[in-house]
């Protein structure tokens, strides 16, 4: 089973990644940002268990809506929702793993790391106001690099994205003229750009069209051999998409004592902090429908807990801290119920 199903080309992006389904499988959508590593665990979990995932890569606006309208077991969503609005659809939210967002080129001669990019300049990127990649910005960040007098294809999200959030979250923090004209959401009214639908439809667009600019989960960008760029952090420090920088961003989270898990990982300080990182959240009913269904679930993402690191870092994930584990299978224990009131699951010790 490949982990990355590639959308169609631009134009026809309307397909949805599902992983393989049975009858007693469990069923989840929403985020595209954690498919992949969603994917490999429900293949390792299917061959221990027999038990599967049917989970619809459909982006996190699609999953908060599906576990507000009660059709899935979960939602999943890289935007995580306040407290307040959390408390109005009566749900509880958990992470599962974090990663790093990262911008991707399709420039002739260009191979990863060799451009550099600051928060300032993506901004006017995708504002609009830099149009061609030999944009004195661009060629001042880049002294020696070959920058073509080719104009930017800037490709962004269609639908609604998490990833978008994470992205555009850093870009308010990095730019006054983004934060007023544009903002923050998981769909936004974007100035300029071809969009796609997920993940893979931007990593998609990227990679067919010269000259392009993308963001995507650096999972996305392994897999599809895309085009990386650097960046420069809140510390002005020159940084790669790499693991260790995600871990960096995400060292001075205070997971446990923020209510509703409700941590942002964007522009972080720290000398080796990547500036775009973010957690991906589960959402469940605080009393679920199906019990039975509810509790299944759970023990999968136990599993993934106990099992699932070492793959979730193949990936270029950050798995959670055990610590954060802890906090999150209390909040099980006290908040995801059956109507009687009794939890649906139990962890084993």
């Amino acid at each position: 089973m490949k982990l990355l199903k590639t959308l169609a080309a631009a134009g026809a992006l309307a397909a949805v990644s599902t992983l393989t389904a049975a009858a007693a499988d469990i069923s989840g959508a929403g985020a595209t940002f954690p498919y992949p590593i969603y994917a490999k665990w429900a293949d390792a979990y299917k061959t221990k268990s027999g038990v599967g995932l049917n989970y619809q890569s459909i982006g996190s606006g699609g999953g908060i809506k599906q576990i507000q309208a009660n059709t899935v077991t979960f939602g999943a969503s890289d935007m995580p929702l306040k407290p307040d609005e959390l408390e109005k659809s009566k749900l509880v939210q958990f992470p599962t793993v974090m990663g790093g967002i990262v911008p991707v080129v399709n420039i002739d001669g260009i191979k990863s790391g060799d451009l550099v990019i600051d928060g300032p300049t993506l901004a006017k990127v995708y504002l609009g106001e830099i149009k061609k990649w030999d944009d004195p910005a661009i060629k001042k960040l880049n002294p020696n690099a070959k920058l073509p007098s080719e104009a930017i294809v800037v490709v962004h999200r269609s639908d609604g994205s998490g990833t978008t959030f994470i992205f555009t979250n850093y870009l308010i923090k990095a730019s006054a003229d983004w934060k007023d004209k544009v903002g923050n959401n998981t769909s936004v009214e974007w100035p300029v750009g071809i969009g796609a639908k997920g993940n893979e439809g931007v990593a998609n667009n990227v990679g067919q069209a010269k000259g392009s600019i993308g963001y995507v989960e650096s999972a996305y960008a392994k897999q599809n051999n895309l085009v990386t760029m650097k960046m420069v952090n809140k510390d002005g420090k020159t940084v790669s998409p790499v693991p260790e920088a995600f871990q960096a961003a995400a060292a001075n989270a205070d997971w446990a004592g923020t209510p509703g898990f409700y941590v942002l990982l964007t522009d972080q300080p720290g000398a080796a902090s990547w500036p775009i990182a973010g957690a991906t959240f589960i959402l469940f009913h605080k009393q679920v429908q199906d019990p039975a269904a509810a509790g299944e679930a759970l023990k999968f993402f136990d599993w993934a807990y106990a099992n699932g690191g070492k793959m979730a870092q193949d990936l270029d994930y950050i798995p959670m801290p055990a610590p954060v584990v802890a906090a999150i299978k209390k909040l099980w224990a006290s908040d995801i119920k059956d109507a009687s009131g009794k939890p649906v699951y139990t962890v084993s010790n």
